[in-house]
């Protein structure tokens, strides 16, 4: 079943220097526009995953309730919903998809905003990992028009060292003979199954291992955990599609844009916003110390650290209870504010 809606783009020009014509963003809301259409949450979706893996954030009783708000999911370009390798008709298809940014991203939610639902204000954008990186794109891209921004495991700019990390993502899934440059013919799933074994040793923490945590999770043994909790996702995914969403990442940079020109703690500052930006404690590739930079140039911004052994993955919607409330409790604060 399709629960969601496409807003068609037509031909966008994004900044790899390439057109995607007739370009598709995917997206569901929850919740109902006000008259005012004041009461608008965004809530981009992050690395490897579609609007459905946003959705324990989002109940009765929750920060984000849609019986209050109305909050829109806008799927990534490279998704597998929004434009990307696996849906889009040659000769942009596959391995030929152009490289989009955050910056292209955003552009592209703007529109859906502003021309779909005749917003002009949003209460709040708010996001996980690579969510988190389009809630500061939003905050520096918009600040006129976006009120809070809540940023939690993910930083304004891609660090060298998250960069490197990623390096050994692609350099794992690539190495599958049956890659053959993204023209394959079939799935590289040896490349997947490695891909996600080395993703395995990032995003939860040494703690997370140390306490075996995975047990906790229901999983029988760490072996069950690396095959079931890590292969079994990304063998469900298109190896380009991976890779694409792996570009954005990696280009993630708030001023990389016309309206900065490269020039970071500019776009840090102009970043109008009130914000609760929420690193996790134990994070490996965002970690505190990145957010702690970021939040002394940013006016209106707190610094608040997830106190979790899970890594990166705490951050993850509905992944693990007392993460979530945390994060909620911020989100709840922030809108009352």
């Amino acid at each position: 079943m399709i629960d969601h809606q496409i807003f068609e783009l037509g031909d966008i020009d994004v900044q790899s220097g390439l057109r995607i014509r007739g370009a598709k963003l995917a997206y569901k809301t929850y919740g109902n526009l006000n008259a005012a259409k004041d009461n608008v949450i965004v809530f981009p979706t992050f690395f490897g995953s579609q609007h459905p893996a946003n959705e324990p954030m989002i109940g009765p009783g929750m920060a984000l309730d849609p019986e209050k708000y109305f909050i829109i999911i806008p799927n990534l370009l490279g998704n597998g919903l929004s434009s990307s390798p696996s849906n889009t008709p040659p000769p942009y298809d596959r391995a030929r998809f152009p490289g989009t940014t955050y910056y292209d991203n955003i552009m592209c939610q703007h529109r859906l905003v502003t021309e779909e639902f005749g917003i002009q204000r949003i209460a709040l954008v708010c996001g996980f990992s690579m969510g988190a990186q389009q809630s500061f794109h939003w905050g520096a891209v918009f600040p006129d028009m976006v009120e809070r921004i809540a940023p939690w495991c993910g930083s304004a700019r891609t660090s060298p060292h998250n960069f490197v990390f990623l390096e050994g993502v692609k350099a794992a899934l690539r190495a599958d003979d049956a890659w053959n440059g993204g023209w394959y013919d079939r799935p590289p799933d040896k490349g997947l199954r490695a891909m996600a074994r080395v993703y395995a040793g990032w995003a939860p923490s040494q703690a997370f291992y140390r306490e075996r945590v995975y047990l906790q999770m229901g999983f029988s043994s760490l072996e069950d955990y690396l095959i079931t909790g890590w292969e079994g996702r990304y063998l469900q995914l298109d190896a380009n599609d991976i890779l694409a969403m792996v570009y954005t990442w990696q280009h993630g940079d708030i001023s990389d844009n016309p309206l900065y020109q490269g020039e970071f703690l500019k776009a840090l500052g102009s970043i109008k916003a009130k914000a609760i930006v929420m690193p996790s404690r134990t994070d490996q590739y965002f970690p505190p110390e990145d957010n702690e930079v970021e939040v002394s140039h940013m006016p209106n911004a707190e610094l608040r650290v997830i106190p979790t052994i899970w890594g990166h993955i705490g951050g993850g919607p509905g992944r693990n209870p007392a993460d979530t409330r945390f994060i909620d409790d911020a989100l709840k604060e922030l809108l009352a504010s």
